[in-house]
């Protein structure tokens, strides 16, 4: 295999490692988005199944009263709909991914740059044995 080859190859490949980075890291901002939705929006729950009315909650993390964190003592349907431990897991989850994808995305491009400096490196040094012949 020429030398060109195996550099187009090896760009190649650092360019398919960043995309998986730059996936693992849109995976990331996905579960960031959720969380924040957990947390952030008003919902409704279910008193019975099939319930024509059902009781409206604030948001967990903006709620004037208590019902995000004393609920089951006021008898709150709210309290137990939406819990901390389910938000806590995906922003938990998110963290190794964006890790793995932030180490990925740095790898391809890292890559990338070395080789079109090395390229830049040959061609520098052919047109200085050009000029000195």
């Amino acid at each position: 295999m020429r030398s060109r080859d195996f550099d187009l190859d090896f760009r190649d490949r650092a360019r398919r490692t960043s995309l998986w980075g730059m996936g693992l890291l849109g995976l990331a901002a996905l579960l960031w988005a959720w969380c924040a939705v957990l947390l952030l929006s008003p919902y409704e729950v279910d008193r019975k199944p099939d319930d024509e009315f059902p009781a409206e909650c604030e948001s967990r993390l903006l709620t004037d009263d208590g019902t995000a964190n004393r609920g089951v003592r006021q008898h709150s349907w709210c309290q137990a709909e939406r819990d901390w431990p389910e938000a806590l897991a995906v922003l938990g989850l998110s963290v190794p991914v964006s890790v793995a994808g932030v180490g990925l995305w740095t790898t391809g491009a890292v890559g990338r740059r070395m080789s079109a400096h090395a390229q830049a490196m040959r061609e520098l040094d052919k047109l200085a044995d050009t000029a000195s012949a």
